[in-house]
């Protein structure tokens, strides 16, 4: 889309809040920003229900058209999911496109997705979600079969169309699967090494990749717009103590996320439920953060990911303006963009992971160099004292209470 322009239209009923109401007609228009369209106009109705047939009452309907043509409008978008039939009878009604929240997500993943994961986890929603909203919708297909012979003269172009979506959906469906479990097993075998896991999750736009690609040096997809980040990066960082560890941005969370999209992106948020720790990252500047918080941690909830030890970091310190009250614990309020404050942040990491962890003191051979390594890289070294006398390393630290390593302290002592 190169700027087209854009009414966005929404219906506020009776028991939805007016600023929760107002923040998603925002993230309506910043979404349609991010697609290339530019929104003209925003038109609300307060009504009891949504209107089964138009979605919008039909007096406000003349009302919309009007603006249509004095402002020449390309597209309508509406701030809730269309059925088939209210697509098309807006549609028909404006004489012009007409699309809904969901169908914008899902035209920003297919700009944004880059690896095959993602491009067939876009389709797959896209094709979920244009099956029931083909025209002629519930006509009994009357021979699901394949190839030559199976097309009679009594299948319309509407069947056939259908049945090819079928078919497509169960060929990405099996590809996916596929990918998935060549995931897992390169999940197991990380886990297999041990190695510690941190997941970045967030708000969409709260600076996950900028913090991301400062931390590990890395040049994933950085700009001032939703879902920047869609397929999971993982790299290797080193903390202060020498303690290695894999860090992963994750696609960014939303409100009304379409149920297909979270289906289809179950797997990239996987990461998040195989980490070992996760950083919460919010944008402290944005007027809704609180919600976003919610949203968030809600979603987590979902992912069986409550459990997992996290710190939440307020990022965007440097807009913050009046005074921030932060509403969750462990906490640090950085800018993504300042050297100092990430290497703060990385501090504060192996401060909240040693609360987590079980201490540990013993003595190490001065010749057990490999040991001494491992140590310095798998757990988080807090002192190493070399004695002269008895050559041998006096070290102590922090270390994970299922770790291997822990039955050569318990041999040691």
């Amino acid at each position: 889309m190169s700027d087209e322009r854009i009414i966005a239209i929404a219906v506020k009923k009776p028991n939805q809040q007016d600023d929760y109401f107002e923040s998603s007609l925002e993230e309506l228009i910043s979404l349609a920003d991010t697609a290339g369209g530019k929104v003209v106009e925003v038109i609300t109705q307060n009504r009891e229900r949504i209107h089964s047939a138009f979605y919008i009452g039909e007096g406000k309907m003349a009302e919309i058209k009007e603006r249509i043509d004095e402002l020449e409008i390309d597209l309508v978008i509406s701030n809730d999911e269309l059925s088939a039939g209210q697509s098309r009878n807006l549609s028909d009604f404006f004489d012009c496109r007409v699309i809904d929240r969901s169908q914008l997500i899902l035209d920003i993943f297919a700009s944004r997705a880059r690896t095959k994961e993602g491009k067939l986890q876009v389709e797959l929603a896209q094709l979920q979600y244009l099956l029931p909203r083909l025209r002629g919708q519930g006509v009994q297909l009357s021979r699901l079969g394949a190839g030559i012979g199976t097309r009679g003269p009594g299948e319309t172009k509407l069947e056939a169309d259908q049945r090819h979506i079928r078919r497509r959906i169960d060929d990405i469906k099996r590809r996916l699967k596929e990918v998935v479990r060549q995931r897992e097993q390169y999940r197991k075998r990380r886990k297999q090494n041990d190695v510690f896991q941190i997941a970045i999750v967030g708000y969409t736009n709260a600076g996950k990749s900028t913090m991301f690609n400062r931390l590990t040096d890395s040049d994933s997809l950085e700009e001032d717009k939703l879902f920047a980040t869609l397929d999971p990066l993982t790299r290797k960082i080193q903390l202060p103590s020498g303690f290695q560890v894999l860090l992963t941005d994750t696609v960014g969370f939303i409100q009304h996320l379409p149920t297909t999209l979270i289906a289809a992106f179950r797997s990239t948020l996987e990461e998040v439920s195989e980490a070992d720790f996760i950083l919460h990252v919010v944008d402290s500047s944005h007027p809704d953060n609180q919600q976003h918080q919610e949203t968030v941690l809600k979603l987590l909830a979902e992912l069986d990911s409550s459990s997992i030890p996290l710190l939440t970091v307020y990022n965007k310190k440097d807009l913050v303006n009046e005074e921030f009250i932060p509403h969750n614990r462990p906490y640090i309020m950085i800018s993504a963009l300042d050297a100092e404050d990430l290497t703060e942040l990385i501090k504060k990491v192996e401060d909240v992971i040693k609360i987590e962890w079980d201490s540990y003191q013993f003595s190490l051979e001065a010749s057990d160099g490999k040991l001494l390594n491992r140590f310095e890289h798998e757990t988080i070294l807090s002192e190493k004292i070399f004695d002269e006398v008895k050559e041998t390393y006096v070290i102590s630290g922090y270390i994970r209470s299922e770790h291997p390593l822990k039955g050569i302290i318990k041999e040691k002592n």
